[in-house]
């Protein structure tokens, strides 16, 4: 024994002060100074320390905090790779942060990102973590392991890496088996404004959840849900930018001919549609294989031959750049007056 080897673990304290939490790796014990004896000593029972996860470190003996859980299973996923486990080319992930690769998903994400109907973070017996699939780790304790071949890029969320709202969905819907559960989860997504309907069915879809009918309805509710709010977002458009009041939900035909299609928003005086595109991928659907796409396509090119100008919008545009939406759509109605007149169709309610 020297000067330098510290006798207790009091000169920790500094540290768990600087960090906020009092959650240690065996590595940093030693780094500071606590070899893995004296750590073992502290965390037998009655000790003043607990061994919370395998080479994770409680610094006291009482329950641990949500805080301290979460720090406790970032770190435990986050230990150094196995030796010998090459990165597959494309697995890379995104830049490692203080916890690795590692970031919090399923049901305790989605609590951090503020959903209400979450449910709060000491009621989870366990915190899902998403670690890259080549990870040795296994579930233990309050840590419940997720691994994926391409992990999605974190979002700090009170300085914790979190996956974002999508993934951590597919992550919580994956374990779930009641329907009002997942429905109401799935819904809240959208009406809360935290994500698009497309980006939770492409999560759901990577994850082969389309296959469990009470997701399958889940995500019909979803899908009506983003459209109603897509719908809201466009009237609310045209209110608040001073675009004059189109026809709403019409359906156009030819005089004594076919028809043409269904619009969002029509202004018959400027031969000028608005068309919400709201679809979202799904398994054995005709989005699939691009066959709505080219519907889509055929339609919009038709009108547009007969001189109705149709500006396609999205959902996420109207959330996250409506003044520019508004202006495309102020610039197609002031354009018309330079265009040929549109041929004449006959406007119905949809």
């Amino acid at each position: 024994m020297n000067h330098n080897t510290p006798l207790s673990p009091r000169p920790l304290h500094h540290l768990t002060t600087r960090t906020g939490h009092r959650v240690l790796t065996h590595a940093q014990l030693r780094a500071h100074g606590v070899p893995a004896a004296k750590a073992g000593e502290q965390c037998r029972p009655g000790g003043p320390w607990q061994q919370l996860l395998p080479g994770v470190v409680l610094l006291h003996s009482g329950p641990p905090t949500s805080e301290e859980r979460l720090h406790a299973v970032l770190m435990y996923a986050a230990r150094e790779r196995t030796v010998g486990v090459p990165v597959q080319p494309g697995t890379e992930g995104p830049p490692t942060s203080a916890y690795g690769e590692a970031m919090i998903t399923g049901l305790a994400a989605l609590t951090l990102h503020g959903f209400p109907s979450a449910p709060p973070l000491p009621s989870l017996e366990a915190i899902d973590v998403l670690v890259p699939r080549l990870r040795r780790l296994r579930s233990t304790g309050c840590a419940r392991i997720v691994r994926t071949a391409e992990l999605p890029v974190p979002e700090q969320v009170t300085g914790l890496p979190v996956a974002p709202v999508p993934r951590a969905l597919a992550d919580a819907v994956a374990g779930l088996q009641d329907a009002d559960t997942v429905r109401g989860l799935l819904t809240e997504a959208v009406r809360g404004g935290f994500c698009d309907p497309a980006a939770v069915v492409r999560e759901l879809t990577a994850a082969k959840l389309l296959n469990r009918p009470h997701v399958v309805d889940a995500v019909d509710a979803l899908l009506a849900e983003g459209r109603a709010l897509a719908e809201a977002r466009l009237y609310r458009m045209v209110r608040e930018h001073g675009l004059p009041d189109p026809c709403w939900n019409v359906d156009l035909r030819l005089p004594g001919g076919p028809h043409l299609g269904g619009l969002d928003a029509y202004w018959p005086e400027h031969a000028v549609a608005v068309e919400l595109d709201t679809r979202a991928p799904r398994p054995g659907r005709r989005s699939d294989d691009g066959t709505e796409w080219s519907e889509y396509a055929r339609r919009r090119e038709h009108l547009e031959r007969l001189g109705i100008t149709v500006v396609h919008v999205t959902p996420r545009a109207l959330r996250d750049a409506v003044e520019q939406q508004a202006a495309v759509v102020r610039t197609a109605l002031m354009a018309s007056a330079d265009r040929d007149p549109a041929a004449y169709v006959v406007v119905l309610p949809r």
